[in-house]
């Protein structure tokens, strides 16, 4: 599926020879942006809904459904008092329940197609419940966009892809429409059809991009739009891969590597819990002789030491994988000595209550 448009509807010249420029790839969908939430004052907030209707208008001349943004219940009564049947909800309304309710409220009742975008914190939850709410308003065609989330200082990205949250919604909605905003996710339009290819490689159902006649003067989002040339230059390139192969050697060979994975995944799983059995006895130790349960020097050396082991391992990977199993061990000592303090203190209570039986 392929939904694109500029980031917001500037003119009704601009926005038809953005969208004609577009055609040849025969989006299913046409986006713009009316109401456009910014982060600070003074920005480019969208021509608002003096902009629906002839969006809506070039959209239905030149063949292609309008889609636009909503981001509170009045939005939703003047998209739908202007014909317009398909919605996103942006990822800053996602991250507020009260807003995405009032708007699940508004469109009750109404044969409305909505997609929702990731809210600006990687918070799989709240993007789930936003879903959940749409759906118990009656919301039958539903679906959801990743954008990427925010995150602090510079980095490649303009939001984070932190692709196991989508991948974790498709394992939740196996059924439900997931595409992929890699404009937003990108935030340079040189990066746009990199993270394009990824996400038609993580089986994402199809694209949002922003596309805009000249990108370079766009008054919102100017570094991540692309030239209608652009997009259909992407397109062309994009691989769409097969979900599985029709060779049965090929499917053969997978079956048996996978075989080998499930074997090292066993004895993964049988170390890491004969390593916790090893952590129970520590802090049993610890416990018994009034030890700290955290010991920096010995942290530091496991730190150092298996990332010198991991040398064919992204390093990142090796240092969130032992950050994950260091956390495990102190909660697992942690709860031991709860319980050892706990057992202390109703034994004292009982001696207290004894005592007080006796006197």
């Amino acid at each position: 599926m392929l939904i694109a448009g500029p980031c917001s509807a500037e003119s009704p010249q601009q926005f038809s020879e953005s969208i004609q420029g577009i055609l040849p790839a025969q989006p299913d969908l046409i986006r713009a942006g009316i109401w456009k939430p910014r982060t600070k004052p003074g920005q480019f907030e969208g021509l608002g809904v003096s902009a629906l209707g002839w969006t809506h208008e070039i959209a239905q001349q030149l063949g292609v459904p309008l889609m636009v943004e909503v981001g509170s219940a009045e939005h939703v009564e003047q998209v739908l008092e202007a014909g317009i049947r398909h919605v996103w909800i942006g990822a800053r309304t996602t991250v507020n329940p009260f807003m995405v309710q009032e708007i699940a409220t508004a469109l009750e009742g109404s044969a409305i197609a909505v997609l929702v975008k990731n809210p600006v914190s990687p918070d799989i939850e709240l993007w789930s419940g936003a879903i959940e709410r749409l759906s118990k308003a009656g919301i039958k065609q539903l679906g959801a966009v990743h954008r990427g989330f925010t995150g602090y200082g510079r980095t490649l990205y303009r939001n984070h892809p932190s692709w196991e949250i989508p991948i974790e919604l498709r394992r939740r909605y196996p059924d439900m429409l997931i595409l992929c905003d890699p404009s937003h996710i990108s935030g340079d339009r040189l990066l746009v059809p990199e993270v394009a290819q990824m996400a038609l490689d993580l089986e994402f159902d199809g694209l949002m991009v922003e596309s805009h006649v000249s990108p370079d003067s766009a008054l919102s989002d100017a570094k991540q739009q692309l030239t209608p040339q652009a997009l259909l230059d992407m397109l062309a390139r994009l691989v769409h891969r097969n979900l599985q192969s029709t060779d049965g050697v090929v499917n053969a060979r997978l079956e048996q590597l996978r075989a080998q994975i499930d074997g090292v995944d066993a004895q993964i799983i049988s170390l890491l819990q004969e390593r916790m059995m090893l952590v129970d006895d520590i802090g049993s130790v610890k416990e018994e002789f009034d030890i700290t349960i955290l010991q920096h020097e010995r942290w530091t050396e496991i730190l150092k030491t298996r990332q010198s082991w991991a040398t064919q391992l992204n390093p990142d990977f090796v240092r969130q994988m032992l950050f994950l199993i260091h956390q495990e061990s102190i909660d697992r000592q942690a709860e031991r000595f709860r319980h050892a303090r706990a057992s202390e203190l109703l034994d004292e209570v009982r001696h207290i209550q004894k005592k007080a039986f006796n006197f």
